[in-house]
């Protein structure tokens, strides 16, 4: 089986095909719109890429194709080879990843099901849309101070209202514009918040995770989208570490240093995990969850507290995934001595 890396680039990419015993036996530069094309006319290989916007899409197009595809995460490279010495070309690229493929057979990434990305693509967009109205919000209100005016207390979504009675009637046009732009971005975060809750509510799994305090349709979707295949985990830790919410640690020879969150994995899901658990430490009933959290709060403080609920969610989350049960708030483990 021969060992295909292909370098990937936005417009072109590089090609670097070996024999099993090593030897060189194509190199070429092609389009990278043309690569699928140029996959479907080769004999089954291994095809190895790095990890970058176009990589699920190749190895969609190489499993098709009948390949074995190596997804190579980009954090990797740098131990392969990869830019050694400050030499970093393409075809330099292309050729350090298919020797070491004939070498060792070079871990990949999980590539998600299609289903999985889209759900992900779904948040991504809609989280663009809450950036932008974020954004545009700020400006008008920075433009309020500088004119000594206050607004009303109320939620974003009657923000035009409000801003328009406390400048007047006669508005700038720079302001019009700015507060047309914002409702436009009202129904548009509407109609995605509606086409997420229907993915949520479709969902056998989205709607069991549902029943978890502080955890709504867009946490569940993403959890979903993210882990995408949960046998790929052996426990609930697992996922905690996947998504970034245990502890790192610095240790070497009899110094021991504990870290904060490793922040690994989804920054995302990882900052949805953390909303959900501000809004369930604000909504748990009283029960043995809630005397942990508090105990950890007196303990740590309340910004320890919260990230220790998020990580506390993650595994309940998983568990109800794993067991196809809803939430009990009675049924929880012994809660750990620190965190």
């Amino acid at each position: 089986m021969d060992h295909v890396a292909i370098d990937l680039g936005g417009r072109e990419s590089q090609i670097c095909v070996r024999r099993p015993d090593g030897a060189v036996i194509e190199e070429r530069r092609v389009r990278t719109g043309e690569l699928p094309a140029y996959l479907q006319r080769r004999a089954p290989s291994r095809v190895i890429v790095e990890t970058c916007s176009e990589a699920f899409w190749v190895a969609d197009a190489a499993q098709a194709a009948g390949h074995q595809i190596r997804v190579v995460p980009a954090t990797l490279a740098p131990t392969l080879g990869i830019g050694a010495r400050r030499m970093k070309t393409d075809r330099r690229d292309a050729q350090v990843l298919s020797e070491v493929s004939c070498r060792i057979d070079l871990p990949s990434v999980h590539i998600p099901r299609p289903e999985a990305r889209a759900a992900k693509t779904l948040c991504g967009m809609r989280d663009g849309l809450v950036r932008s109205r974020t954004l545009l919000v700020n400006t008008v209100r920075g433009w309020l101070r500088t004119q000594g005016c206050r607004l009303a207390t109320g939620s974003v979504v009657s923000f035009g209202t409000r801003v328009r009675a406390a400048v007047g009637a006669t508005l700038p046009s720079y302001l019009a514009r700015q507060l047309q732009l914002i409702e436009h971005l009202h129904a548009a975060i509407a109609d995605a918040d509606r086409e997420v809750r229907a993915l949520a509510d479709g969902d056998a799994v989205a709607r069991r995770l549902m029943t978890v305090p502080g955890v709504g349709p867009v946490t569940a979707v993403r959890f979903i989208a993210a882990i995408d295949d949960r046998t790929r985990f052996t426990g609930a830790h697992a996922v905690e570490a996947y998504v970034g919410l245990v502890a790192g640690q610095d240790s070497s020879g009899d110094r021991t240093r504990h870290l904060g969150i490793t922040k690994a994995g989804s920054p995302a899901l990882r900052w949805c995990l953390v909303q959900a658990a501000h809004c369930a430490k604000r909504t748990l009933p009283a029960g043995p969850l809630r005397d942990w959290v508090d105990a950890v709060e007196h303990r740590r403080g309340r910004q320890v507290a919260v990230v220790a609920l998020a990580r506390k969610l993650t595994g309940i989350l998983y568990a109800l995934w794993r067991d196809q049960t809803v939430y009990d708030p009675l049924r929880t483990n012994r809660a750990p001595q620190s965190v």
